[in-house]
């Protein structure tokens, strides 16, 4: 199981970080995010994180044997 919480926080802030960025940059309507750059920015922060995160999540999983 090791590995596994961290893919999901990885996968889960990726999705995040992307539809925030996605609405910081006023492609998608709907929301109070939407046309505020801060957003964008936030979202892409969040984005690596989840990347990296989703990095050692895969490491984790790749060292079992």
């Amino acid at each position: 199981m090791r590995g596994w919480f961290r893919l999901t926080l990885g996968l889960l802030a990726v999705v995040l970080g992307a539809l925030w960025t996605v609405q910081g940059l006023g492609y998608a309507s709907g929301s109070v995010m939407t046309g505020h750059r801060i957003w964008a920015v936030i979202g892409g922060a969040v984005v690596l994180i989840g990347l990296v995160t989703l990095y050692f999540g895969l490491r984790a999983r790749g060292g079992r044997s």
